[in-house]
């Protein structure tokens, strides 16, 4: 049993969900019910293994970096490269900066590969693993230490974070593209699930891309182990946040998962550590259909369905208010505190930090 497995629990507990659902049906019989509120309360009690779950420093980290990918002339998001839509998140002039100061949400952007230089600024983690990933479609767009290396900085950045709520998404051209590659490897399904966006992509536009990534398919079809399934189509991004993500479910803390990138990074930390997934809620942030055959594979809907057309992290900043109201529901209306289900302490287990050489070492 990898280590990780052992440390991140099971949020199953039956003697508590019953609780938690008794708790929330008896505010409900008072004043009535409250929908889809009620089972994300009855799901983020069980996530901190307590009958009244508070949250504390709550983070949106933005996870950006290149693909080489690119270069085959796709993944070009908003017309802008990605240190321009980093320098707009950091500038609050993305509707995500904005809107994730209105709820109280700490912004991060971390660099895990942009291309080029950012300047330094309050809000940006510099753990760059290089300079952007190589084009998968002639060769692995890292190698597979690089692979390792981008887990264990994720391991790094999340040990360090104070809160127990963290919301992922990513950022960077190619970085849809590179995740659909992941997603279709793993889960032995056709890339194309993944790149239609809607009914009105073009005809052309489509036909060109799935030439592109059916060659990089062809060039690594003997791949299946998942860190060199991340090796072979990257990003950097997606390695990093795999590190965050096994890290925040071994400390009990709330993972909310907006977007394609991070719903790779999630399956990928789920072949490493299957409870991990116990920790994510679903946000989104545009209509891209393949986003809803990703969030398929995990059997989810996102909280929120507003019909957006914007960039990832947009969705978790405008779905915190509801996962914050949720909570209330256990906490601010009830006013004793059952003891006998408290939670997990923030710190990161020892072991699992000194584990992270390598991910899937058994």
């Amino acid at each position: 049993m990898p280590i990780q497995q052992s440390l991140i629990s099971p949020t199953a507990n039956p003697e508590l969900e019953r609780a938690l659902r008794e708790r929330v049906e008896q505010h409900g019989s008072i004043a009535g019910g409250l929908g889809e509120l009620e089972p994300l309360a009855v799901r983020l009690g069980l996530v901190q293994n307590n009958l009244s779950p508070r949250f504390r420093d709550p983070v949106l980290a933005i996870f950006a970096a290149d693909h080489g990918l690119v270069v085959n002339g796709v993944g070009s998001q908003w017309g802008r490269s990605t240190r321009e839509q980093a320098q707009m998140a950091l500038g609050n002039r993305l509707p995500l900066a904005v809107l994730a100061r209105l709820q109280g949400l700490q912004l991060n952007l971390i660099d895990c590969g942009i291309a080029e230089i950012m300047a330094p600024h309050p809000r940006l983690v510099s753990r760059k693993i290089a300079h952007g990933t190589r084009n998968c479609k002639a060769g692995p767009a890292m190698s597979l230490e690089q692979a390792h290396a981008g887990v264990r900085v994720g391991m790094e950045i999340a040990d360090k974070l104070p809160g127990n709520a963290l919301a992922c998404a990513g950022m960077g051209q190619g970085s849809a593209e590179s995740a659909a590659l992941v997603l279709s490897r793993l889960m032995e399904c056709p890339v194309q699930n993944f790149v239609i966006s809607g009914p009105d992509m073009r005809q052309d536009e489509l036909t060109h891309l799935l030439g592109v990534l059916h060659a990089a398919q062809a060039r690594h079809r003997d791949v299946s182990d998942p860190m060199e399934v991340l090796a072979a189509f990257g990003g950097f991004e997606i390695a990093v946040m795999v590190g965050v993500m096994l890290v925040a479910a071994s400390k009990r803390s709330l993972i909310i998962v907006d977007g394609m990138t991070a719903c790779a990074a999630l399956k990928l930390a789920a072949r490493i550590a299957p409870p991990v997934t116990d920790y994510a809620v679903f946000c989104r942030s545009h209509t891209h259909r393949g986003l809803d055959e990703a969030l398929a594979l995990f059997h989810a809907s996102a909280l929120l369905e507003l019909g957006m057309e914007s960039a990832d992290g947009t969705g978790a900043a405008l779905a915190w208010p509801m996962i914050r109201s949720a909570a209330a529901l256990l906490t601010d209306l009830h006013e004793a505190h059952t003891p006998g289900f408290e939670p997990s302490g923030p710190g990161l287990p020892p072991t699992l930090f000194q584990a992270v050489d390598n991910p899937l070492n058994f």
